[in-house]
């Protein structure tokens, strides 16, 4: 990577933290730091389970427990435990603590207002515009890919997500039982592995990858949660199945498409596949895509 991007990149942070205040003891002058101003913040109204939080920001435990005890102590936020389950912990924001809240979110719009306003129109125009860009490619950058258990919460989740997807945009509907069902047990190791992105700890994409035999294996269960489509994450998903197929020794990667995923035919092009021949009796299938490794 080439020292004036890093140069660029450092210089913007610099400007950026000095220019929202995050260097200030007191964040928008309400007697706190940042990070514990971001944390009511997180909270919200509807309040959060302390494990989110921590995904959500991505602190260390004894971090966020400062924090939530500093909050706690202003008597901002009561913490208790989960309702059916207690190892899970709650966080709440008490009168007093939504009060605060709506202080920050009256004086974050006046920080806004007084960065744009010194702007002309089209001046502010292209800050909106690039500040929209940057907000999109930092979440691309923090999506991550791994190895996941194909029977987890989060993995259940995402191919629940799949299937109920495929059935609203198929002609016919989906049944992911119809045809060669694929099952836990395929996307477990030797047989398979299955892939989970998550954005911030949450889970938006997953994707496996079946061996078909010694040499040949099959991309299958691909999906991207709709908020996080254009960062990237199918593409990544992709890629780490592509590394581990090599390190399996698979030495030809193969998939099947419905008409219908018209976007995913795109991506696959671009990742150098190659539309062949079908390869499989699938129902749902119109496409069948190979690349060789």
């Amino acid at each position: 990577m080439r020292d004036v991007a890093i140069r660029l990149v450092r210089g913007f942070n610099r400007l950026a933290t000095r220019r929202v205040g995050a260097l200030d003891h007191s964040y928008l002058s309400r007697g706190r730091p940042l990070g514990e101003a971001r944390l009511i913040f997180e909270i919200g109204l509807a309040g959060a389970d302390v494990r989110a939080l921590r995904a959500a920001l991505d602190l260390d435990s004894g971090y966020l427990s400062r924090l939530l005890r500093a909050l706690t102590a202003e008597g901002l936020v009561e913490v208790v435990r989960g309702k059916g389950d207690a190892r899970v912990r709650r966080v709440a924001l008490t009168a007093k603590g939504r009060a605060e809240l709506a202080a920050y979110d009256r004086l974050s719009d006046d920080l806004a207002r007084s960065i744009l306003a010194p702007l002309a129109l089209p001046q502010r125009e292209r800050l909106l515009a690039a500040m929209a860009e940057v907000e999109r490619l930092l979440r691309a950058g923090a999506v991550t890919v791994g190895l996941e258990a194909a029977g987890s919460a989060d993995a259940v989740w995402c191919l629940d997500q799949y299937y109920r997807e495929l059935a609203q945009r198929f002609d016919a509907g989906f049944d992911p039982d119809k045809g060669k069902p694929v099952g836990a047990e395929d996307m477990t190791p030797p047989r398979g592995w299955f892939f989970l992105a998550r954005l911030d700890g949450r889970a938006v994409g997953c994707g496996a990858l079946i061996r078909l035999s010694a040499g040949a294996g099959e991309i299958k269960r691909m999906w991207t949660a709709p908020d996080a489509r254009g960062l990237g994450v199918g593409r990544r998903i992709i890629a780490a199945i592509d590394t581990t197929a090599r390190e399996a020794g698979v030495t030809t990667l193969r998939l099947d498409t419905n008409r219908a995923l018209k976007e995913a035919h795109a991506l696959y092009r671009k990742l150098g596949f190659v539309e062949i021949a079908r390869y499989n009796d699938n129902p749902y299938a119109d496409h069948w895509f190979e690349k060789r490794l």
